[in-house]
């Protein structure tokens, strides 16, 4: 393989087989349940990096089934993300999540999303499924259960406007490739967003959720204090890709 092949096909690992396609990648009847609950904000500061800011003492523990993914196919994912501030060189101060942890079943999603994007995804087994009048979403790590989260199916439907307003917030997560001495060669804080949402419903009901602790998955270290409110709606959507907002790795910003 020539040169000129190397660095026209490097676009991912392995070279002559990705794990993933280019994108871009569109979701189809992509299925949420979020419940948003209240912390420990003292964790929270903990948590979340500068120059983000914490807002409040509130986080989302979201479910997501995906059954018609481009690229991905069908998988399943969950995690927390937790309402930030960020403030641009310029003075923009823009409001959105801060992407702490996710967990999944799928290899594809898992590489794409952590080398193109720097989600913080890890491989595991959870589920989101409808038991009669229940939605219930569990994820387990190996073979310990690590999540349990419950919601009343479809209870009061909830107006699209507020919610396509949340869903066009950006989000943002930190980006980290180690160089082949495991110094940090990349270490970005990284912006994206939704696009083409279409959102086709949105239920509210009581929830629930439960956090366990596990050494190698840490979704306890944000405290449930007191569930405030979930919601489960279906969109179509595109994931945009990402931009640099922030090089730890230089010195002058």
């Amino acid at each position: 393989m020539k040169l000129a092949d190397v660095r026209k096909n490097a676009f991912a690992m392995p070279l002559n087989d990705p794990a993933y396609p280019l994108p871009p990648y569109k979701f189809y009847n992509r299925e949420f349940v979020t419940i948003s609950y209240r912390s420990d904000p003292e964790v929270i500061r903990a948590v979340v990096p500068e120059p983000l800011e914490p807002i409040g003492d509130t986080v989302t523990y979201e479910f997501i089934r995906m059954p018609d993914s481009t690229g991905f196919g069908d998988y399943t994912e969950t995690g927390q993300v937790i309402p930030v501030r960020f403030t641009a060189a310029d003075g923009t101060v823009q409001e959105g999540g801060y992407v702490h942890a996710m967990y999944l079943d799928d290899n594809s999603p898992i590489a794409g999303g952590r080398e193109i994007w720097g989600f913080p995804k890890k491989l595991a087994s959870p589920k989101l499924v409808h038991e009669q009048e229940t939605l219930v979403g569990t994820l387990h790590y190996g073979s310990v259960l690590c999540v349990t989260a419950t919601m009343g199916y479809k209870h009061r439907e909830l107006p699209l406007e507020p919610l396509a307003k949340s869903l066009a917030k950006p989000n943002f997560m930190i980006k980290i490739i180690p160089h082949v001495d495991c110094t940090p060669r990349v270490c970005e804080l990284v912006r994206y967003y939704l696009e083409d949402v279409t959102l086709k419903g949105a239920w509210s009901g009581p929830a629930a959720l439960q956090l366990f602790e596990h050494a190698m998955c840490d979704v306890a270290r944000l405290p449930v204090r007191e569930v405030l409110s979930a919601s489960h709606f279906v969109a179509d959507l595109t994931l945009g890709l990402g931009e640099v907002v922030f090089d730890y790795l230089k010195q002058n910003q």
